[in-house]
């Protein structure tokens, strides 16, 4: 299987470890075992139980405490609808593997994660890419999107909250999309990574497994509980697409860790009170970040109402790669390029992680900036 280049971790690859500051993390500031215990409220003599764990293969697709916990976070779903994965990326893989093949159609709406239309392409699907706007707030152009989608079509990709660019489609504008999707009898894929933190409560969205009987949802403990680190994900979808995804699965998983889905467990059945953690550091980046677009005559930007990043718009000419490697070069401030999203004249920044970081990162970013330009 030939698979074009994976932009966005070939350049983290290459440039992270050597930033002083990493403006384009993507994750809410990462929690420790302690910071999370600390959050829900337990006490750490509960490590001596972790202690104690058998580190065996564990429960094959996930421990019933960790499947119930995430039902939870869904309206009609129960733990026939949820297998466990490796991270996100692994649950958007394996969803791509165990439905599209060769000759099949998929539209996918960019900018995006590129596993929606590079994993699909490496299979010999054909690709339709839908770009969305900053005119258009970033939101799906539902015109566009209707006239793309066929009786032919197999699947529709999205994520949302969007990455990069942190737009937020409401439930009134996907239950159109699931329209336009039900009566060409094919899949949506949601990636919903950053769903739940948003802004405040008007952006709350409904997954689309309780909007639609062929929506599939992705979702990863990474992003919005900050806990990169256990590398836990799950797929959400009717039993028939979870029957063919652990087929799949048995060849590349087998499970997750034991401690993993311990944590993971932890983590989900005290959403609450890591998202009330989370949405408040959101909050803090947010200000700082909007604050700072506003005062940057040559930066633009439709500022986020979910996630954790924003697609700065800049009005030089000068490609997005030269330009981030020019300014890490000269500040140590790390950027993602546009290219590696398929747009040029952005970058996308993240605001979430370490306000201090953030801060310090956009000043000198400002300055730089000036020399740039005069």
């Amino acid at each position: 299987m030939k698979i074009a280049k994976f932009k966005v971790e070939d350049w983290f690859n290459k440039y992270e470890k050597g930033a002083k500051y990493d403006l384009a993390d993507t994750c809410i500031e990462s929690m420790s075992i302690n910071d999370l215990l600390d959050v829900v409220g337990l006490d750490k003599s509960l490590i001596e139980e972790v202690l104690s764990k058998k580190l065996s293969y564990g429960d094959i697709h996930g421990s019933t405490r960790l499947k119930t916990a995430i039902s939870k976070l869904y309206k009609t779903q129960s733990l026939e609808n949820i297998t466990i994965t490796h991270g996100a990326i692994g649950a958007n893989h394996l969803v791509f593997l165990s439905i599209i093949g060769n000759g099949d159609e998929i539209v996918s709406v960019l900018p995006t994660y590129q596993q929606h239309y590079s994993i699909p392409e490496s299979f010999g699907a054909v690709v339709k890419k839908v770009f969305l706007k900053p005119e258009n707030n970033w939101i799906p152009d539902l015109d566009e999107l209707d006239a793309q989608v066929t009786p032919s079509t197999k699947l529709i990709a999205i994520n949302n909250p969007n990455n990069p660019t942190g737009s937020v489609i409401k439930d009134e504008t996907m239950r159109k999309i699931v329209d336009i999707a039900r009566k060409n009898d094919c899949y949506i894929l949601c990636d919903e990574v950053y769903r739940g933190i948003v802004r405040n409560k008007e952006y709350e969205t409904t997954s689309i497994v309780d909007l639609y009987e062929k929506g599939i949802s992705t979702s990863s403990l990474s992003k919005a509980f900050s806990l990169a680190g256990l590398r836990l994900g799950w797929v959400v979808g009717c039993p028939e697409v979870i029957d063919k995804i652990n087929h799949q699965r048995e060849y590349n998983t087998i499970s997750v860790g034991v401690l993993d889905d311990y944590f993971a467990s932890i983590a989900v059945e005290n959403k609450d009170k890591i998202f009330e953690r989370n949405i408040k550091k959101l909050n803090q980046g947010y200000k700082i970040l909007s604050d700072w677009v506003e005062s940057e005559s040559h930066i633009s930007c439709v500022l986020p109402n979910g996630g954790t990043t924003a697609f700065l718009q800049y009005d030089m000419d000068i490609p997005s790669v030269d330009l981030c490697k020019k300014l890490l070069d000269d500040t140590g401030v790390l950027l993602l390029p546009g290219e590696t999203l398929e747009i040029e004249n952005f970058v996308r920044i993240g605001y979430c992680s370490d306000i201090s970081r953030l801060q310090n990162g956009l000043k000198l970013l400002s300055d730089w900036l000036l020399k740039i330009y005069f």
